[in-house]
């Protein structure tokens, strides 16, 4: 008998948010995106008494936010030992205490706000793959005691089914049900007197400086002292930031646990593909999940996405041999920057208030709630001691050498319009499966879905034109280039894209 498994986030969906009303025409700050990063923002901003409108064209929460395994980590995934190298010892210690901070502000806002969202503090453990090098936990335990967290080298990690070997253990960690935790943010902010408006499609941000005008498809524009494009990568612009960070699938499954086998902590190996692991209580408090994450690859660069599952659930077994059968697989987007912190502030090129949030660099929970203290301070024009830190337009000579490497790899992805396409043809495509096929001088994203009809787009992504490919795991096209989404029916879902893939002809009349 096939398992019945739910090829979507353990954590659900928000669906007790009253709608908004777009009949504002002026605020103080517009905030694009409905994720952790514009949430945080938003709730700083209003608790400030400044007004504030969010809007998203997804729910709140339908993002990357909820593709996430909620880690609040201080342990930065990138490690110490290369944050010092590129940003030097006073960079990695305002990156430790950064990080420190937002775990703490989630703390006492949970506290503030009477948020139930499962928040819990526990350690974190960081370990090596077989055969893997000490020195690497030495260097590390000294950058990150220098950055000032605290850390300790111990036997193993408190496993009870497998000998991690000597790890390194990191204090004062944390973890959360994210969609509740966004849920009490967004509950707060209405009650503080701004606006969630979800539903609503951002087209463009024109600024003069003084007032940024946000447009929206549907033709109402939003004028406001300050924009916030917090959407888990600018959907403005068309090139600067994205030559400085690429999109990364990172995969993750959950797997029942027995209660009494479950040592809570955050649990984190070194290995390439990494993978990390961490549980959760299911919301009436009978079940325990074991939720592991990794097999990362760059967005369209991979055709193997069922074997990521497979290796994720094998890493997992061996390590954990108590867990039970798989609940929920899927995947969610990882904006990785050149040099291993996010892209906190003025956005590069534009107006001095339009603002962005990205890069989370797999520390999506804790950038965006950096974002949320930073942005307020800037939007204020108050000192904050981590500005220069995560500066948008920062260049760090350490950072060249990976700068170099993905606008190549970028730039190699165009190579796909001179391949002929998929072989088989569009009217033997297998049910619910997709095709990139050559039609002419240019090429089609052609899916058949499980009732036999067609779907048919350009394959061009409409962000810088690179050509899609297709992720048969999550029924997604998705661009090799700079990260975009697309449902299979070719909706935008993730950016730098801002627009769908333009509808074309069926494909039963296509010819290779």
């Amino acid at each position: 008998m096939a398992r019945e498994i739910r090829h979507e986030p353990i954590w659900g969906t928000i669906r007790d948010i009253p709608p908004g009303s777009l009949d504002v025409r002026d605020v103080d700050v517009c905030v694009v995106g409905a994720g952790i990063a514009g949430l945080s923002a938003a709730y700083c901003l209003a608790k400030q008494g400044v007004s504030v409108l969010v809007l998203d064209d997804g729910p709140v929460g339908g993002g990357q936010t909820s593709n996430t395994t909620a880690h609040l980590a201080s342990a930065i995934d990138d490690r110490y030992v290369e944050i010092e190298r590129i940003h030097g010892k006073e960079g990695a210690r305002l990156a430790a205490q950064s990080h420190s901070a937002a775990i703490d502000f989630i703390e006492e806002t949970v506290a503030r706000e009477n948020i139930a969202c499962d928040f819990r503090r526990l350690n974190g453990y960081l370990f090596l793959p077989p055969g893997g090098s000490l020195d690497l936990l030495d260097r590390e335990e000294k950058a990150a005691r220098e950055a000032g967290l605290t850390v300790e080298l111990m036997p193993r990690a408190p496993l009870p089914d497998f000998d991690t070997g000597t790890c390194l253990r990191f204090a004062n960690q944390g973890q959360f049900h994210p969609l509740r935790y966004l849920l009490g943010l967004a509950q707060a902010i209405t009650t503080a007197g701004g606006s969630i408006v979800t539903g609503a499609h951002v087209q463009t941000i024109e600024s003069d400086g003084q007032v940024a005008k946000v447009k929206l498809d549907s033709g109402r524009t939003i004028h406001a002292r300050a924009a916030v494009v917090a959407t888990n990568t600018p959907v403005i612009d068309r090139l600067a930031i994205h030559t400085k960070q690429a999109g990364y699938l990172s995969y993750v499954v959950t797997m029942l646990m027995p209660s009494s086998e479950v040592p809570w902590g955050l649990y984190w190996d070194t290995e390439d593909p990494y993978h990390y692991a961490r549980f959760a209580s299911s919301a009436d408090g009978k079940e325990t999940f074991l939720i592991v994450g990794g097999e990362d690859h760059k967005v369209g660069q991979a055709f193997n996405h069922d074997e990521r599952f497979l290796h994720l659930e094998q890493w997992a077994r061996r390590r954990f041999p108590a867990a039970g059968e798989v609940r929920n697989l899927w995947a969610g987007e990882v904006m990785e920057t050149i040099d291993g912190l996010a892209f906190i502030g003025r956005n590069p090129g534009d107006e001095k208030n339009v603002y962005i949030a990205t890069g989370d660099s797999g520390m999506g929970m804790t950038h965006g709630t950096i974002a949320g203290m930073l942005l307020t301070d800037l939007i204020l024009g108050r000192a904050n001691a981590w500005a220069e830190l995560y500066e948008p337009s920062r260049k760090r000579m350490g950072a060249l050498g990976e700068f170099v490497k993905e606008n190549v790899n970028a730039a190699a992805q165009y190579g796909a319009w001179m391949t002929p396409g998929e072989p088989v043809p569009a009217a033997e495509l297998p049910l619910a499966c997709g095709a990139v096929i050559r039609h002419g001088l240019t090429k089609l994203a052609v899916y058949r879905d499980e009732g036999g009809d067609y779907h048919t787009c350009s394959a061009v992504c409409p962000h810088l034109g690179a050509i899609v490919t297709w992720n048969n795991a999550e029924k997604t096209w998705d661009c090799p280039a700079h990260g975009s989404r697309f449902t299979a029916e070719g909706q935008v879902i993730q950016g730098p894209a801002n627009s769908n893939l333009e509808p074309a002809e069926s494909p039963v009349m296509v010819n290779r």
